[in-house]
């Protein structure tokens, strides 16, 4: 028998490892409620995705090379990207997610465009998984009752995540995203070409940042708070207007999107056959905020041991197996994300900290090691003597902002 993989959800994370398992002659089907779905997202994609998921050009609106750091007190610090080769890419989720989708059935995952509502799991480590789901590829909103059997279950179903509620794997924290696409005039578009702007202060977020990203013909415009402060959520967004009124000056609202962002893994990622990736697993980082790379990441680590331990398709991991790919994972981004957790606990806490940070990112040495680590996704060690110099620089900006500080 063939290994019958379900993956649950195709975004970047649920694609990714759609296209890995195909390629391993692995039967593949891949789910998905909504084919022509646009995630709200800020779309910021770091330059290792692009050469390490073959991403063509055509679906990079924007190459960011220059970032304006904005301080509660609307002190500006300008970053450039030096090499020329460098940059950020700003995407749309509805042409990344559509063209990984299609490359994954192209390759011969079958897609499904369903929604699926239960998931039976066996009572032993040999009976096959049942996915109950509405098939709506006729075009009906609620779909026709179906199910599937499958060996192994790819839970890549984002926040709210079915999968990981048919597991029990428990509930983490989560922020609010709140985002405006808004077209511009020309002539104030312009300005975006290749210019990203984060704002913090407590008025745009009390413990995270604001944004406006630019895109094909529009900006987005947005902000995020921990779920305490969701009732906030649509006065920082005031804020965040406010603050960048002068630039968004005659723009119209295209769009208005809301969704929320894990804030930390569930406490249990693999049960059984099921493994659970992406937002649906909790790969967001803290401080960034970042969720595409490290979904997509995940997804390919994750089908990437289950070929390897079921000898391409061969033969049935375990919960053992599924497990190994957790621990490769937390051995290669562990590092990562308790950096980004101390960045956000310690520069997020009060805008005199905040005003510390924007300050500090005015360093070249704190900017060539934050980009390195960003667009190439790995925690750069610095040499002892710009360590220490950085360090130096962290210190006198927390004292100089908590001095500042009404």
């Amino acid at each position: 028998m063939t290994l019958r993989v379900a993956v649950v959800g195709s975004g970047p994370a649920g694609s990714s490892a759609a296209e890995t398992l195909v390629k391993a002659g692995i039967e593949t089907y891949l789910f998905e409620r909504k084919l022509d779905n646009a995630k709200p997202c800020g779309g910021a994609i770091p330059l290792c995705m692009v050469s390490e998921f073959d991403l063509p050009a055509e679906i990079i609106d924007r190459r960011v090379r220059k970032m304006k750091m904005i301080s509660p007190s609307n002190v500006e610090v300008d970053i450039h990207i030096e090499k020329e080769d460098e940059y950020i890419g700003m995407c749309r989720r509805e042409v990344l997610d559509g063209f990984l989708r299609d490359r994954a059935a192209s390759l011969g995952a079958n897609l499904i465009n369903g929604t699926v509502y239960k998931l039976d799991i066996p009572t032993n480590d040999r009976d096959p998984y049942t996915l109950h789901y509405s098939d709506h590829s006729e075009g009906d909103i609620q779909g026709t009752a179906k199910t599937l059997k499958v060996d192994l279950v790819i839970g890549a179903d984002g926040a709210n995540s079915r999968i990981a509620k048919a597991i029990d794997a428990g509930d983490y924290n989560y922020a609010i995203a709140f985002q405006e696409r808004i077209r511009l005039p020309e002539h104030l578009m312009a300005y975006y070409e290749d210019l990203a702007e984060m704002y913090v202060g407590d008025d745009v977020s009390p413990d995270f940042y604001a944004w406006v990203f630019p895109k094909h013909d529009h900006v987005a415009v947005g902000t995020g708070t921990m779920k305490p402060n969701q009732a906030r959520i649509k006065q920082l967004q005031a804020g965040i207007r406010a603050r960048a009124a002068k630039r968004l000056e005659g723009g119209e609202i295209i769009k208005v999107e809301a969704h929320p962002i894990p804030e930390h893994p569930r406490p249990r990622r693999v049960r059984g056959r099921v493994a659970l990736v992406g937002d649906a697993a909790g790969t967001v980082t803290k401080s960034s905020g970042e969720g595409i790379y490290f979904a997509a990441k995940s997804a390919r680590m994750c089908a990437e041991t289950i070929v390897e331990t079921s000898n391409n398709g061969a033969t049935i991991p375990t919960e053992a197996d599924l497990k190994l790919y957790l621990k490769r994972w937390d051995k290669k981004y562990g590092m990562t994300y308790k950096v980004l957790d101390i960045l956000q606990r310690v520069f997020y806490r009060s805008d005199a900290t905040r005003e510390a940070f924007v300050e500090m990112c005015a360093d070249m040495d704190v900017q060539k090691l934050t980009f390195d680590s960003y667009l190439y996704k790995t925690v750069v060690p610095a040499n002892p003597l710009v360590q220490m110099k950085i360090t130096a620089k962290t210190i006198g900006s927390l004292l100089r902002g908590n001095a500042l500080a009404p």
